[in-house]
Parts: structure tokens; sequence; C-alpha cells
């Protein structure tokens, strides 16, 4: 007696068919899983049996049971396969309308009293069985407003194991989960914090509405309790909005991830990420023996901040030039590479000297110059020239602090953030890859950033007095067209390039 059922797994942030079959026939007594099960998968015989048992069905001890779950080359992780392995083992006994079951994908994890559980990757899974023409996708109920995401394919929330098989025997009618797209969507993007709240700061919050106007990258240089986390943790409210098409992305990296709440059928706000100093280069740019998704991966769309960035291990520095680049990661294993995508706006904070209190006006640093410029190497050369943006956040006079009125709020500083990005979506718009003017090339600069041989004559004068280098030198171009931008400036003018040059701290000497 054979059962089979469809179900998806995630590989990358795709979901592929796999194909379980359960086989019961007579012999010695045992139950084997076969098809590159990880240990997870493996335990699911011993869930499986007691899930069956507390659900009132029985499942005979005294028989051969082999699942397989084809195909059998890729490895399959995880307790998503639970709830098929289950309805397999039923269909093989006859318990299950075969003909009803072949229209569904079926994922979840059971508990041990049949409970399904919600699993990662739910709306990839749903978007797979799509793709793979299914007519739907029972899943636990937890996980449906996120897979009702995709349309063109019916959402079966399911909270028990006895529910899912009453509904495939036509017992028990369950309704698809839907979700009103726009609605949810503009429900959830609503961010707490407020730039209103910050107090002073007026240079730092100026280059953060030019870095978040152009997309650019930005590393903030100051004393502790200056308040450069408290800046960093504003930023993702002045990006531009979320588009719905990207609220879409970054829902599937965080559900690949087993980041999005349950109940919670889409990621509306620009994700911030904030990893610890100590985390490894595999953690940051993803990897496992199965890949995942790292930081820059999940900071998609988002923001990446980096706090105390010359305490980080140098090679997972490094290893931010590529996505940094390319916008993508590609992680590579023995038997299978997955390819995540990472549009990340990095922002990194640093003290200026080991001690912190370097130009401090009241405390004094007590750091040598050599150990100065040791902490500063930390950074590597090409490293900072992927930061279009130093700057200088120094500490706010508690007066200011006590009695300073309150400065714009994130909305007013997010509307003129969107204007220059409309600018910018128009001047791109037949610029593949190129959405912003963080991302253009050197091409793209001759074409789009044509500077009047004045202009040109003081940037040179200003690159050779200070020694930047070729990168740097087309990194200040970018942020004086995204100044000229902010004020809907049709050419660069020498004001844009002297204040562009004003951000690159580190390559003034600091």
């Amino acid at each position: 007696m054979i059962g089979k059922v469809h179900s998806h797994a995630v590989l990358g942030i795709n979901a592929y068919e796999v194909e379980v079959e359960a086989d019961l026939s007579g012999g010695s007594p045992y139950f084997g899983i076969v098809g590159l099960p990880d240990p997870a998968v493996k335990e699911s015989k011993d869930r499986v049996k007691s899930a069956l048992f507390n659900s009132g069905f029985y499942l005979s001890s005294n028989q051969r049971t082999i699942i397989n779950l084809a195909p059998a080359d890729i490895r399959k992780e995880g307790a998503a396969l639970d709830l098929p392995i289950a309805a397999a083992l039923l269909s093989a006994q006859g318990l299950i309308d075969a003909g009803r079951l072949a229209d569904f994908s079926i994922v979840g994890e059971l508990s041990l009293d049949g409970r399904v559980k919600a699993v990662p990757g739910a709306l990839c899974i749903a978007d797979g069985a799509r793709r793979s023409k299914c007519r739907g996708v029972i899943l636990p109920a937890d996980n449906a407003p996120e897979a009702a995401v995709v349309i063109g394919v019916d959402i079966i929330p399911v909270e028990t194991l006895a529910d899912a098989v009453a509904f495939l025997n036509g017992r028990l009618d369950i309704a698809p989960h839907r979700v009103d797209l726009p609605t949810v969507f503009h429900q959830a993007a609503h961010y707490g914090d407020d730039f209103a709240d910050v107090k002073g700061q007026q240079h730092a919050k100026r280059a953060l509405e030019i870095a978040a106007a152009g997309g650019h990258n930005v590393l903030m240089i100051g004393s502790p309790g200056s308040g450069k986390t408290m800046l960093a943790r504003r930023l993702p409210t002045i990006l531009p909005d979320l588009t719905l098409e990207e609220s879409i992305e970054t829902t599937k990296i965080h559900s690949v991830a087993g980041l999005v709440p349950a109940r919670q059928a889409l990621v509306a706000t620009r994700p911030f990420r904030s990893p610890h100093h100590t985390l490894s280069n595999v953690a940051l740019t993803g990897g496992g023996t199965i890949p995942r998704p790292g930081e820059v991966s999940l900071a998609h769309h988002g923001v990446l901040f980096l706090d105390e960035m010359p305490e980080f291990q140098r090679n997972a520095l490094e290893a931010l030039r590529q996505p940094l680049e390319d916008g993508v990661v590609t992680v590579s294993r023995a038997s299978m590479s997955a390819t995540f995508p990472a549009r990340f706006f990095l922002c990194g904070a640093m003290n200026p000297c080991p001690c912190g209190y370097m130009g401090d006006p009241i405390k004094a640093c007590t750091c040598r110059p050599d150990a100065v410029q040791r902490y500063r190497s930390r950074l590597s050369g090409p490293l900072l020239d992927r930061i279009d943006l130093h700057i200088e956040v120094p500490p706010v006079h508690i007066q200011e602090l006590s009695r300073g009125k309150a400065g714009e709020s994130s909305e007013v500083i997010r509307q003129r953030v969107n204007d220059a990005r409309h600018r910018q979506t128009e001047r791109f718009r037949d610029c593949k890859g190129v959405f912003c003017n963080g991302h253009m090339g050197s091409k793209d600069l001759k074409k789009f950033c044509p500077l009047k041989e004045e202009v040109r004559a003081q940037l040179e004068t200003s690159i050779g007095r200070l020694g930047m280098s070729a990168r740097a030198f087309d990194r200040i171009i970018k942020v004086a067209r995204t100044i000229a931008d902010l004020e809907a400036m049709p050419e660069i003018e020498i004001a844009h390039i002297a204040e562009a040059i004003n951000y690159r701290t580190l390559d003034r000497g600091g």
C-alpha cells in the first residue's frame, strides 16, 4: 500500500516540490525515512506516531514502513514535513481521499497531541505551490496570513491533524484564508521611532537625510553618548516608503529565517538589523550546511547598523565589500548553492579613538597617536571607500537636551526624501539595476552627472589636496548629485560639491 502527498521545501528564498511517499508492507517491524533527511526529519517518525495516536488514528507497529522524500538528491531539513508524512501514511491505509489529496501541497510541524505548529518559509512555499499549479496549500493557521499574500492559490489553515484529515475527506469545510493586501500593508506600515525625538545634531540629521535620499552608506564618528545609535534607529523612518513589491520580497527573506511573527501577513516597514560585534562572517553574509540568509540579507531594503564598527572581526567587515557592490550574496556549499538579495543600507558607528573622547569638550582623551591610528586602521581603505558619508556626531550640550525644541518629524523628512527619489527614478528609468544615485557606476556618472568646468576644477583641486582615492572621487559626485536632487537642481553646483566633500571626515584626516 502506497500513499503519495505533495509538499514543498525551501531552498534559499525559493521553494521546490517534494513528493512524500509512504509504503506500508508486511515484514519485520521497521520505520525508515529516506531521501537525504536531516536529523529533524528523521525524528519526525516519533512525532508523527504520537500525533496520529493522539488524534484517533491507528498505525500498526507490526509492519514495515518506508517514507521516501523525492527528489532524493536534495537534503531535506526541519519539521515542516511532519504533516505531509502523516497524511501519506493515512493515505496508504485508505483513510484519506487520494483524489482530493492530489490537489493540495501540505506542510506543517506536528506536536505530540496532533496540533499543527507554524513553520518557516510559508510565503515561499505558497509561491512554490502556485508555480507547481497546485489548487491550494494546507498549512498551519499561524502561517495563513503570510501565505495568503500569494495570489492564485487557496490557503487552507488547519489547527490540528484531525482537521486536515476531515477537510481532505470532505467532512469539514474550511474557507480559504484571504487578506486585503493594500489594507494590511497600510495598517502595518508604522514606525515606533521618530526623528522628532532627536534634539540637536543638525549636521548629522542633514547627512542622514542626504544618505536616505540617495541610497548612500554612512559612518558616524562620535564619542559615547553623542546619539549615534539613536540616530541610526530612526534612519529607517526617513527612508523612501516601502513599496508592496519590496515588502513581499523582504517578507520572503524573513519568512525563511523564521522571523515573521505568527498571524502576521507582511513586513511592511524597512528592516533594521543591529548585530553584535562578535558575529562571524557566516552569520553576517549567510551560510550553513543548508544555506540560510545572513544579516546582510535580513537587512534587504532596510538598514544594517554596525555599532562599534572597528570591533567587528576584520574578515566579517571585508565580507561586506561584495554585497555592497552587487546587492546579492551567493552562498555555495558542496551539495548546493543559494543566492540571497542583499540591497541594504549600511550605517556604521565608531568612536574617534579607543577611549572614545578624542575632541570631546569635557573629557580629555588619553590615547596615544599611534593607538588612534591602529584603531582607525581596523577599517580598511577599500571598505571606507564604499561608504559615501563619514560624519562627525559631537556631544549634545545638556541645555539643548533639556530645553531644545523638537526637530522635524520623520514624516516631513521622508517626504523630501521621496521627492528626491522620484527624480532619481525618472532619471534611471531605462537603467537596469540602478534605482538611486548610490547605485550608479562609472558609466552612469559620466552620463547623468556631467560637471561644469569650474565645478570639476574645484573637485579635482580638493581631491588632490586631501589625497582621496578614485572611488572617493566618484562617491563625492554621487553625494553631490543627491544634494542637488534634494534642492530640485538640474545640475551639480560648487556648493553641492563642497558639502559632499565635507562628509568625507576620515579622508580629511578626521
